[in-house]
């Protein structure tokens, strides 16, 4: 028995540490390990000189694989001789019950386990498939068979999964680099003082890259050592062809537990969030922004409150003394003199700029487009509300995930808003200066527009043109912006 075992040793050194099948004309690393050749070049993708060796992850040169016709002829050698043995290796050798030291004669197919004539007068097994050893073994070495397939099949399949969660974490080291010069790209765009917000993006980069090739690493471990539980059962699954009747029987419930119970580890993804390395506006070139991102935003008349006139070109609104006649529609504002903005916004970047006066007391900002009817009714500011209000000499901000706070800031002209739903900002300025006055960071789950609300003694709002900060006396928006 103990030349079967080291024969199967033996045989288990000639697989292919990918395929896992005997290895046909077999090709040595400079590395030291050997594999089949059409395997080891389906590892690395055609063109590439530089890999890393599947087993150990040493850089290979491609150049510096050999071919070794050795190691050829002892996987030959090692087939012949186990053939020879596995038909040399017919005959049964008595085993004994240990429990009653009697001749083992049959097998319970419920318990899977071997008998003796005394086990069976105990009675534990009546009502149970009970069969001679020779017909159990024969049942049994053709579903060991299966098995032995299967897991060979399944062994592939872990392979081939680590192969490419390998190569993802090569491609996860493109994906940084090539995120690293597109913002190097950016960076250039800005002045000397955003060095420090470069360093700061760059080590939010290098930690997120440092994180996912951490957790990869992890994922590939956990991979090699489902494989290596694998490879351990396979090899016993091959170990035990050479093995009697009563012996592979013996042994076949824990092979089942065991095969049973191996389930590949989880791939874990490698994409870099290109959303966290997006400039906030105010760091940008934000003329840039607002000639790509201006759009064309106009009063909506049915949700103004009744003290509120606009225009007839939608792009004015005042606040008067008396109510209207005829009062507005079921979306107008009844409490709050406010007035939303078309269009809605649910994705993308979205630039305008509203002419403002200098008395108190007004706001500006957005809010969510759906508003409820107790919304429309209520005197505070809505629940879903991101607004800069002036009163006179400061700025109160105050949206949901912001707590009201003042900022000193000279006396505003013009306010651009910049929003950028995704990432989940609006940006105030105040222009032409293109000083900014505050952002507000949160997360944009539903559609969302433009918010205004006016005080008594305040001067009317106005949508100008956003073409270099300045007025237009038209109050409205460049045609070729």
């Amino acid at each position: 028995m103990s030349q079967a075992l080291n024969l199967t040793r033996l045989q288990a050194e000639t697989k292919c540490n990918i395929c896992l099948d005997d290895l046909q004309e077999p090709v040595t690393t400079e590395c030291g390990h050997n594999f089949c050749q059409t395997c080891l070049r389906s590892f690395y993708e055609q063109g590439q000189e530089l890999f890393r060796c599947p087993i150990c992850r040493q850089p290979c040169n491609e150049r510096n694989i050999s071919t070794n016709d050795q190691l050829a002829m002892i996987v030959e050698r090692a087939q012949d001789l186990y053939s020879l043995t596995s038909n040399s290796n017919s005959q049964e050798t008595n085993t004994r019950c240990d429990q009653h030291n009697q001749v083992l004669t049959s097998f319970c197919e419920d318990d899977l386990q071997l008998l003796c004539d005394q086990c069976m007068e105990l009675g534990s097994h009546n009502n149970h498939q009970v069969t001679s050893i020779a017909q159990a073994a024969s049942h049994h070495r053709r579903k060991l068979h299966r098995l032995t397939k299967s897991l060979q099949k399944k062994l592939k399949e872990v392979h081939h999964l680590k192969i490419l969660q390998i190569k993802n974490s090569q491609k996860l080291t493109q994906q940084a680099e090539a995120q690293r010069k597109k913002l190097t790209f950016e960076f250039q765009q800005l002045s000397q003082f955003l060095n420090r917000e470069q360093k700061t993006a760059f080590s939010r980069l290098k930690d997120e890259e440092r994180d996912l090739k951490q957790k990869l690493s992890e994922n590939i471990a956990a991979f090699e050592n489902h494989v290596s539980t694998v490879r351990g059962l396979f090899s016993h699954m091959v170990a035990g062809r050479a093995h009697s009747d009563a012996e592979i029987l013996s042994r076949v419930k824990d092979f089942h537990q065991k095969s049973e119970s191996l389930y590949p580890p989880d791939i874990v993804p490698a994409q870099i969030r290109r959303e966290a390395y997006n400039f906030p506006p105010q760091y940008s070139a934000l003329q840039k922004l607002i000639q790509r991102f201006t759009v064309q935003v106009t009063l909506d008349p049915e949700t103004a409150h009744p003290n509120l006139l606009v225009s007839e070109d939608r792009k004015c609104v005042t606040l008067l003394k008396k109510k209207q006649d005829p009062p507005g529609s079921s979306e107008s504002f009844t409490v709050s003199p406010v007035v939303l903005g078309i269009p809605n916004f649910n994705s993308g970047r979205h630039y305008w700029e509203v002419e403002v006066g200098k008395k108190s007391e007004w706001a500006i900002g957005i809010c969510k487009a759906n508003l409820s009817p107790g919304a429309r009714r209520s005197s505070s500011a809505p629940e879903k509300c991101w607004r800069i209000l002036w009163q006179g000499d400061c700025f109160v901000v105050s949206g949901p995930a912001d707590p009201n706070s003042k900022l000193k800031v000279t006396i505003p002209r013009n306010i651009g808003v910049f929003l950028d739903y995704e990432l989940g900002e609006v940006s105030f300025y105040s222009m032409p200066e293109t000083s900014h006055i505050y952002t507000f960071r949160d997360t944009f789950t539903e559609p969302v527009c433009p918010y205004f609300y006016l005080r008594l003694h305040s001067e009317p709002l106005r949508l100008c043109s956003a073409s270099d900060g300045g007025r237009n006396p038209t109050g409205g928006l460049n045609s070729d912006i």
